[in-house]
């Protein structure tokens, strides 16, 4: 863990962020998902999850997902800045998010490269009911 990561600050993203997480994200593999800075701002109002890390007023970190806060939610980003990766960041902003309430039930999609044993860490599963429709 870095020294400093209990300075490590989770709270919703706002509106002058939104470009800078945008960068952060295209430059990490997202650009495919967010599009433009317009485009990603529109999917940031229609997400109830959509929170930024900050180490000493940097955003290190996102994650943004969909749930009714009672029963389900989808995990749909979580990144981290490269030089913050294998420190903490990415661990706090699930666990963030997942909160303490064990009956909502969190589904995910783990493609990406290491992504799936960081979210069995985290107590995710790998599933054989879910299905998906996957976009064209």
């Amino acid at each position: 863990m870095i020294p400093s990561l209990h300075t490590l600050q989770l709270r919703r993203i706002r509106g002058d962020e939104i470009a800078s997480v945008h960068a952060l994200l295209c430059c990490n593999g997202w650009v495919h998902r967010v599009g433009d800075v317009p485009a990603f701002t529109a999917l940031i109002a229609a997400s109830q999850v959509a929170d930024v890390a900050l180490l000493d007023g940097d955003i290190v970190g996102f994650v943004r997902g969909i749930t009714d806060h009672r029963s389900n939610g989808y995990l749909s980003m979580v990144v981290v800045a490269p030089s913050q990766r294998r420190r903490g960041v990415g661990r706090r902003l699930v666990e963030h998010v997942l909160g303490s309430d064990s009956d909502i039930t969190w589904v995910l999609r783990a493609g990406r490269e290491g992504a799936a044993e960081f979210f069995a860490s985290l107590g995710f599963e790998a599933s054989t009911i879910a299905m998906e429709r996957r976009r064209v």
